[in-house]
């Protein structure tokens, strides 16, 4: 059986790839950085506080991970029920970390989600355009962009959140 491609290669496998591979690519590299700063922690290290605001390494994955649903199965491919959360709906619940998050759950979760993100994604163009209800209008290649920006600079976060922890520094 192939092993899987270590996704913190991704981006170095695809430079001369087309827009897409190099779109994808950077959005698992930050996916899987986020995932390896929470990795190998306790549940109460990663649900520490360490500066002033709500943010958490748990939380942090525990908002990506709402991110992910919100961004691509909600606003691409929306089922019955889906409602897209807006950036003025009660952003600290997104990430309020409770008993049950543990960071394996969380892991799971967040793991799921990306999962989901990349089937539905995958089905669409880059040019494809869909309502978004704050800006109007967003294209499949917007979303990536958005969602490299917003995974990274969480990941960012998380970098610094570790080294508060651990002392473990690095995107690998």
């Amino acid at each position: 059986m192939e092993q899987p491609i270590d996704p913190t290669l991704g981006p170095v496998l695809a430079r001369t790839g087309d827009e897409r591979a190099v779109l994808d690519s950077f959005l698992d590299f930050h996916r899987a950085v986020l995932l390896r700063k929470v990795r190998g922690l306790s549940d109460a290290d990663a649900g520490r506080r360490l500066v002033p605001s709500a943010t958490t390494l748990a939380g942090l994955v525990k908002h990506l991970t709402m991110v992910e649903r919100n961004w691509f199965p909600t606003l691409l491919a929306p089922e019955a029920g889906d409602v897209y959360l807006t950036a003025t709906e009660d952003a600290v619940a997104h990430f309020t970390i409770g008993d049950e998050d543990t960071v394996a759950a969380l892991v799971e979760a967040y793991e799921g989600a990306c999962a989901r993100s990349r089937q539905v994604v995958a089905r669409f163009d880059l040019d494809h355009v869909v309502p978004h209800p704050q800006l109007g209008e967003v294209s499949v290649r917007w979303i990536l962009v958005h969602m490299i920006e917003e995974t990274a600079r969480h990941a960012g976060h998380a970098d610094i959140l570790r080294e508060l922890t651990d002392g473990s520094t690095g995107a690998l």
